[in-house]
């Protein structure tokens, strides 16, 4: 896979909202499912878990629910997680929950990768146990990171993928907007296809 030249860690003034969001979609999105169901872990998810069975693929998972806040604290620094928002409670359940889920229906991903920041990390740890951080996850809120490159990334890793292969990509709401052009709940899941393009979704409550 080709190699980016990736803006590092930079610290992150808190705003008050998100403002003037672009989103670049490169291509109709296939399949919009309704956006949440709860801990019975029924309709989407039901046809989510079908989808992802039959022809495998990237399942992108927004961050659980987290403390409440926008972006981070202005001290961010990354690998220091009381710098950061965290996950709440209840996340920590979804998170748990996901995990559940993903036994029940007999998914053992072939990798977990994950953004670097902690809420991210620790979505990924309760849920699959084990992951690897990949800095094109990062978020891209405020500022940060280099969301070109990034998103350029994430499409050349699932165009290279082989067919059948499962990966779980933990990440962030500006990430999983960009690629697909929809906007996740905190905890819910985009299955996409090689060209990013969304196939189903699905969200475990805690």
């Amino acid at each position: 896979m080709k190699q980016h030249d990736l803006a590092g860690p930079v610290l992150l003034n808190r705003r008050s909202a998100l403002a003037g969001l672009a989103v670049a979609v490169s291509g109709p999105i296939l399949s919009v499912l309704p956006g949440q169901v709860g801990a019975q872990t029924g309709g989407n998810l039901t046809e989510l878990a079908t989808v992802w069975r039959r022809e495998g693929g990237v399942l992108l998972v927004r961050h659980a629910v987290t403390e409440a806040g926008l972006g981070d604290p202005p001290e961010f620094a990354l690998g220091q997680c009381r710098t950061q928002r965290n996950l709440s409670p209840d996340g920590q359940r979804a998170s748990r929950a996901m995990g559940e889920w993903a036994r029940t229906n007999g998914f053992k991903p072939d990798a977990v990768r994950s953004s670097q920041w902690c809420r991210c990390q620790d979505t990924a740890r309760l849920a699959f146990g084990q992951y690897e951080d990949w800095p094109p996850l990062n978020s891209t809120f405020a500022g940060q990171g280099n969301p070109s490159a990034q998103i350029q990334a994430l499409r050349e890793r699932l165009l290279a993928m082989p067919a059948g292969r499962t990966e779980v990509w933990v990440t962030h709401q500006v990430i999983m907007t960009a690629l697909t052009g929809a906007y996740p709940e905190m905890g819910e899941g985009f299955l996409v296809d090689a060209q990013g393009r969304l196939r189903a979704r699905g969200r475990v409550a805690a």
